[in-house]
């Protein structure tokens, strides 16, 4: 009887550039670097804890995971990894221990492994994980709550939340260019626009992340803050300090673009970006959470898989044979 050779087959694309899933998310982690170290310097030791902790309970859940379910061990390819440090990046640093080690299990075990792994998640992980919590136990993400015990001296007395029940004197008083340089509070990683924005544009020029689903992300964002702001000033903030508060930033370059949750065609991309960063000002002005990004996520990934069924018609017209 002849040899018979097992033929692995799998859907398109067939391409490979050689890079590898570990490459990509330490290239990811190294992004988030400039973020995190400065907030970790703006909060002190209870923020090293957290990043800490979320980091190693993440590659912890993964690893028990494999072993439970008799897989293979994937802890070596750092996607554990950068979803502790995203969600760590995205609370306060007084959180308290066990609801970061609930949000990492949430993150990695429901967000993640239960829909097969990498690839299989039709959520960003981290983003299902923070909705559940922010549902949850919401007094902990609140930083005017969390953080009133610190001490601060710079020039933005509050954070994104205190927009959204100030009134007009709250909004005058942010500047676009502190805010950027960090003048600001709220978690540990989205306090840094600045390190934010350099690691996103390091990712775009690298290839690691979709441009299209950023730029359109923002400029829904933008365009949307802008007209709300335009129809009453005095009670809508306007576009640069939505840009530049709360999770946007974070969101526009490592939140959005996840590979799993995102489209992978031009124009759904940008409709996928564009609605998200419109459902983001839609809830922070309208809606009962003062920053809605986690939830505008939710529902664009919700709409993924039919946004990514739009196909624009070729030009030209149909050419009957003779």
């Amino acid at each position: 009887m002849a040899k018979r050779l097992k033929l692995i087959v799998s859907h398109a694309p067939f391409w490979h550039d050689g890079g590898s899933i570990s490459k990509m998310n330490l290239n990811m982690i190294l992004a988030l670097m400039p973020a995190a170290i400065f907030g970790i310097v703006r909060f002190g030791v209870p923020a090293l804890g957290v990043v800490a902790l979320g980091i190693s309970s993440a590659m912890l859940f993964e690893f028990l995971f494999n072993l439970v379910s008799r897989k293979p061990v994937t802890t070596g390819d750092f996607d554990a990894a950068l979803i502790g440090l995203l969600f760590a990046m995205m609370v306060p640093a007084p959180t308290p221990w066990w609801v970061v080690v609930i949000g990492t299990f949430l993150a990695v075990v429901i967000g993640k492994q239960i829909y097969g792994g990498i690839g299989g998640n039709p959520f960003n992980p981290v983003v299902l994980s923070m909705a559940i919590l922010m549902v949850s136990w919401p007094v902990f993400f609140d930083a005017d709550a969390a953080l009133v015990n610190y001490r601060f001296d710079f020039k933005a007395l509050a954070p994104l939340p205190a927009l959204k029940h100030q009134g007009a004197g709250a909004l005058y008083h942010f500047n676009a260019g502190d805010l950027i340089m960090g003048d600001q509070i709220g978690s540990i990683g989205s306090i840094f626009p600045l390190g934010l924005l350099i690691g996103g544009i390091y990712l775009i020029v690298r290839g690691y992340i979709k441009w299209e689903v950023t730029v359109s992300f923002i400029a829904g964002l933008v365009a949307t803050a802008f007209f709300f702001n335009l129809a009453n000033p005095d009670s809508f903030a306007g576009p640069m300090i939505h840009l530049f508060s709360g999770y946007t930033l974070l969101a526009a370059f490592f939140l959005v673009t996840e590979n799993s949750s995102s489209p992978v065609n031009f124009v759904p991309m940008l409709i996928y970006g564009a609605l998200g960063g419109f459902l983001v000002i839609l809830i922070r002005n309208v809606g009962v959470y003062p920053d809605g990004t986690i939830f505008a996520i939710l529902l664009i990934n919700l709409l993924n898989p039919l946004i990514d069924t739009i196909r624009p018609k070729a030009l030209g017209r149909r050419v009957n044979n003779a």
